[in-house]
């Protein structure tokens, strides 16, 4: 086992490096892909593999995703840089009725194996259009495979895994997650799908996702000196999710608190914390951002966030005895 400490965003350039070298099917398209990307996530690639295969394209989302559809059912494997999230909604049809559909409206004649990463997340200072939290939105569609890495050991193995699948993968690293520093072990291989337990514990499960993990684990770190010993679950990869996982913890515990930074309404937790009552009958509660667009001013950002005292409180209020 070798470590080497890196960022998160150096972990992401590790990752295509590796599968560029693995595989000269794979390219990279986008804007700014060339000078290395807006967050260094490709710093060094072209001078490495070229201009043919880090491949620089004009502003258009709908364009980028589009050829990058088309290279993979050429049989192509195209990572599409979408820079955030937010400028991806201009290529939503390509990604939804045509990424997402092919391999069935085609009875599996065509694969569409694409890595479309749309970093997610409140941007500190960017308001509204470049601080949403949307991987609902794409784990609703048939056919999508979605993943949140939220550490840097995740970025490396899961973008690894999320190159070699054969299926159209949606990948949102957070926004402010690119300095984040950590090991990496490039033996580690992550499969899509599986959970990680972060911390064991007997009397609640957490589960959550991406950046907020962090905010979690604070939380966590504030019960435990309250004598409450919380199960948090890194869920990683939101479609397909580790029910298994989940489940086991939730049925152990008697209690979930499912804890995300996107919006509570219709958010993803929403589907976590109902298959678990249905499939356990354990006590759920579900705890998102309100239905607001971020705010530019720091005071209105903050109340976009979802703290950690939010997340003490609502665990507490999961654990209070039922009183009928």
């Amino acid at each position: 086992m070798v470590l080497n400490t890196m960022s998160y965003s150096q972990a992401a350039v590790l990752a295509v490096q590796r599968e560029m070298e693995a595989d000269e099917r794979v390219v990279v398209l986008g804007e700014d892909v060339g000078r290395g990307g807006i967050f260094g996530q490709y710093k060094g690639l072209q001078q490495t593999f070229g201009a043919h295969r880090i491949i620089d394209t004009p502003i258009s989302e709908a364009a980028i995703m589009g050829g990058g559809v088309g290279m993979a059912l050429a049989g192509m494997r195209p990572l599409v840089e979408m820079r955030v999230v937010d400028f991806a909604l201009c290529g939503m049809d390509e990604i939804i009725n045509q990424a997402a559909k092919n391999r069935y409206m085609f009875g599996g004649q065509g694969r569409v194996p694409l890595v479309a990463r749309m970093p997610i997340g409140i941007w500190d200072a960017s308001a509204a259009q470049h601080s949403q939290s949307l991987e609902a939105w794409f784990a609703h569609m048939p056919g999508l495979v979605v993943v949140c890495p939220g550490s840097v050991q995740d970025n490396y193995s899961l973008l690894r895994a999320a190159m070699q699948c054969g299926d159209p993968v949606v990948y949102m690293e957070h926004k402010t997650l690119w300095g984040l520093e950590g090991a990496v072990d490039e033996s580690v291989q992550v499969p899509l799908g599986q959970a990680a337990v972060l911390r064991p514990g007997d009397h609640l499960t957490m589960v959550s996702w991406s950046r907020q993990v962090q905010v979690c684990q604070t939380a966590c770190d504030q019960l435990a000196a309250l004598g409450v010993q919380v199960e948090l679950i890194d869920l990683r990869t939101l479609w397909p999710w580790d029910r298994e996982t989940v489940l086991k913890s939730a049925a152990k515990t008697g209690h979930l608190l499912v804890v995300h930074e996107a919006i509570q309404a219709a958010g993803f937790g929403a589907e976590i914390a109902a298959t678990v009552a249905e499939t356990l009958g354990v006590r759920v509660k579900r705890l998102g951002a309100p239905r607001i667009p971020v705010g530019y001013a720091p005071v209105l950002e903050a109340v976009a966030r979802v703290s950690a005292d939010q997340i003490v409180a609502a665990a507490q209020n999961c654990l209070k005895p039922v009183t009928r």
